[in-house]
């Protein structure tokens, strides 16, 4: 009966002590968090206005007959190269009882025919245009500015744009004309933008998309906005650094930062970082001071 009862006690104690080892083992067991991360580097942060806009010949001419009548017969197409004085078209002023000879509708201006009548017999006259040539080597947009901010835009402006056609491009251009008087109907302010970048991408009547820039802050940090946490009325990110140990594993540090500019979703750190650093860019929701995380993906 005695070594039943020792027995006993000695299983009992087993058991204690092996469940104390897990519980202490639970207890020192660290959650490790998966985050992205990326290596600070000194970019450009733009601020800008947008608009949207056509294409258009920053030079152009319609060509008018010398004589109403019936158009006869037409000597060019849509997108050909004239020659000032050219012929384009003819215009047949007969009528019941008078015979005319065909008037000659000649080009005014050296360009590229840009639209045409084409049909035979259409009645024209010297009010209705026959034709329309454009200097396509030089081309604008024309957009319209709100009042409340013609005080953000200025001659010589760079302006960014881009096109359905052209997904993923930008091309170059420039404010190449403010206007100094107001609509007083519209309360806008007309402006014009050159297209700086010759591209035979870019045709007449395409429709533009204008990203005109009016503020750029450059050599400076920049970094997604979902990277900063907002605790307690003050601004953090996750500065990544290395604790020594048997095991090194990475921990975050919780460090306050003062912000600037905010375009879209990137903002501008103006205190707080230095390039080289490596923050947290997602996954810190549930981060705070000194915790372990697991690097998934880092970006430079």
């Amino acid at each position: 009966m005695k070594k039943l009862i020792l027995f006993a006690c000695v299983l009992t104690s087993a058991m204690l002590f092996t469940a104390c080892g897990k519980k202490a083992d639970a207890e020192t067991e660290e959650i490790l968090y998966a985050v992205t991360a990326k290596k600070l580097s000194a970019g450009t942060l733009d601020d800008y206005l947008e608009f949207g806009g056509d294409v258009d010949s920053v030079s152009s001419v319609s060509v008018y007959p010398d004589m109403a009548g019936k158009l006869s017969g037409v000597k060019v197409a849509v997108g050909d190269t004239v020659r000032k004085d050219q012929i384009i078209a003819y215009v047949d002023a007969s009528r019941p009882g008078y015979n005319y000879s065909e008037s000659p509708v000649k080009a005014p201006a050296a360009g590229r025919v840009i639209s045409l009548v084409t049909n035979i017999g259409t009645t024209v006259s010297q009010a209705m245009p026959v034709a329309k040539i454009s200097n396509t080597e030089e081309m604008e947009i024309k957009i319209n500015v709100p009042e409340r901010f013609i005080s953000r835009v200025k001659e010589g402006q760079y302006v960014e744009l881009t096109f359905d056609a052209y997904p993923g491009e930008v091309f170059a251009a420039k404010v190449s004309e403010v206007s100094p008087v107001l609509d007083s109907s519209s309360r806008t302010m007309l402006t014009k933008v050159l297209i700086v970048q010759r591209d035979n991408k870019i045709k007449i009547g395409m429709y533009a998309r204008v990203k005109l820039i009016t503020e750029s802050k450059e050599n400076t940090i920049v970094l997604s906005s979902t990277a900063i946490v907002t605790r307690d009325g003050k601004s953090y990110v996750f500065v990544l650094s290395e604790t020594t140990g048997e095991n090194e594993k990475l921990s975050v540090h919780q460090q306050p930062v003062k912000t600037g500019l905010t375009i879209d979703d990137k903002t501008e750190i103006v205190e707080g970082l230095v390039v080289g650093q490596t923050v947290v860019t997602k996954g810190l929701s549930l981060l705070s001071e000194g915790s372990k995380v697991n690097v998934v993906s880092l970006t430079e």
